[in-house]
């Protein structure tokens, strides 16, 4: 058998090695489908001129356009690989900022998340309503997030910011308060008062998307 045989029938024994593990082993077959998310992420990361172009030239209407055009690859993909439906167990209170993505937080893409995106995680009533529905229907987990280099949390501090978004500002100055409101509703503090919902509170690095977690006093069962 020539040196070249041997080395594609190696190859071809890892391979099947390499199927046989994931086959077998779920906590494999997991890993590696993250890490397949991961390198298609990082294929296209690098493509800033490839459709969305960053330059003045671009107009609102050519945006569109291709972001229909993407839609439509993105739908024929789907269509020939249908999710499988799952009902989330988590809630995740993330800012709008679109460096934070879900998925990549956590490495998982299977939709065991609901995700709440707001200006500065700011909780409105109707969010806490939503989270409260998402806690009656099964939701055990709540992780609310805030973010580094947030945009909100600069306009906050900065004189002439606040005097040009007083909308924003106002729910910035009262994000605290509103998470108090929430933790104070009956269904959630009795949800946790049971050992039902626990609820945590992370800065997210958005270099790493590392979760810092930081300790609150209502942070238990």
């Amino acid at each position: 058998m020539t040196k070249t045989k041997v080395a594609v029938a190696g190859i071809g024994v890892l391979f099947l090695a390499l199927v046989l593990l994931v086959l077998l082993n779920p906590r494999a077959e997991f890993m590696l489908g993250g890490g397949l998310v991961n390198l298609g992420i990082r294929l296209q990361d690098r493509l800033s001129s490839y459709d969305f172009v960053h330059d003045e030239s671009i107009t609102p209407e050519q945006i569109w356009e291709e972001l229909e055009r993407q839609n439509e690859l993105s739908g024929g993909v789907r269509g020939l690989f249908p999710r499988t439906p799952r009902h989330p167990v988590v809630a995740v209170l993330a800012c709008m900022d679109g460096r934070i993505d879900v998925s990549e937080l956590v490495g998982d893409t299977r939709h065991y998340y609901y995700v709440v995106r707001t200006a500065g995680s700011v909780l409105s009533p109707a969010e806490q309503d939503m989270l409260e529905l998402a806690v009656l229907n099964g939701v055990k987990v709540i992780v609310m997030t805030t973010h580094t280099d947030c945009a909100a949390e600069a306009a906050a501090v900065d004189p002439e910011l606040r005097k040009k978004f007083p909308a924003l500002i106002s729910l910035m100055d009262e994000r605290a308060l509103r998470v108090e409101e929430f933790m104070a509703r009956p269904t959630i503090r009795d949800a946790i008062a049971e050992g039902n919902l626990l609820i945590k509170h992370a800065r997210i690095d958005t270099t790493t998307d590392r979760l810092v977690v930081e300790v609150r006093h209502h942070d238990a069962h």
